[in-house]
């Protein structure tokens, strides 16, 4: 079924979802689903509405168009336009862990993700094989502070060439510059544990471990130039017993992490997320 997606934002006021909907209604658009959320500390409307193509009136390259001189110019509406066909190209990032680069592929081939992948690139060799057996294109670019910018541009035009939506990290252990976020704004997903309280280092889980922790999570978010402080997509936790060892936090982590980083390229596929400032709004 083909179908299309508008994701709209603007000023709070009366009449949008009446406007919105006799817009689909006079079309001949087929609501699948409609979700809409007032923001009332800032005045703000969010609206996602999903409808079947087959039967509508415009055609895919006159919906933008004729909606701004319809709706959106009247309530002054950001908006923005997505269809499910075709695919959008989501990019992977790893490094040497694999736990989220397996969970993610296992996904892709069994049709859980409505999505293309083009080509994986990496800092490191070892997870190659694992890529290769999944028949996706694997890229080795080495990167180091030395040859970061060098190492970004190689990645930036593989990404081009290849027509790249979006990029998931998938514990992929490199700062990504600003320059690189500025190409793929609220396109770049990232991944990381969580603790209460939070610990940094190399060795989080057993810092973790010794202050005797009895919360284990993790955060999926939109990257930003602020190091893991982008807009959150989504989060999880797991409770930490007095039993459990170093190795049994580290299970428990990965496990949280795969969940959570794929619920957040769901609602990514889905066209569910609204990031606005620092947050998110998204219609589960």
């Amino acid at each position: 079924m083909k179908t299309a997606i508008l994701i709209i934002q603007c000023p709070d006021q009366k009449g949008i979802v009446a406007a919105v909907s006799d817009f689909l209604f006079v079309n001949k658009g087929n609501i699948l689903e409609i979700d809409q959320h007032v923001d009332q500390a800032m005045g703000m409307f969010f609206m996602r509405a999903a409808w079947e193509l087959e039967s509508f009136a415009l055609a895919k390259e006159e919906i933008g168009t004729v909606f701004w001189e319809k709706v959106g110019k009247d309530f002054r509406m950001e908006y923005n336009l997505h269809f499910n066909s075709p695919k959008p190209k989501m990019a992977l990032f790893v490094s040497k862990l694999s736990h989220c680069l397996f969970d993610i592929l296992s996904r892709y081939y069994s049709g859980q993700f409505e999505v293309e992948i083009p080509l994986v690139i990496s800092n490191h060799l070892d997870l190659k094989e694992v890529v290769d057996n999944f028949g996706i294109p694997f890229h080795h670019i080495p990167t180091s502070n030395a040859n970061k910018a060098e190492a970004e541009k190689k990645q930036l035009d593989l990404l081009k060439s290849h027509d790249v939506d979006f990029i998931v990290l998938a514990r992929y252990m490199q700062i990504l510059s600003g320059d690189f976020i500025q190409h793929y704004p609220n396109q770049i997903i990232n991944i990381h544990h969580s603790f209460l309280p939070a610990f940094v280092g190399a060795k989080p889980y057993h810092a973790a471990y010794e202050r005797g922790v009895k919360i284990i999570g993790a955060t999926a978010h939109y990257v930003t130039e602020v190091l893991d402080a982008g807009p959150i997509i989504e989060q999880d936790v797991a409770r930490v017993r007095h039993h459990n060892s170093v190795s049994d936090l580290v299970q428990m982590g990965q496990d949280v992490e795969k969940v959570v980083l794929s619920k957040a390229i769901r609602y990514h596929l889905g066209r569910k997320i609204f990031p606005f400032g620092n947050k998110t709004v998204i219609f589960y």
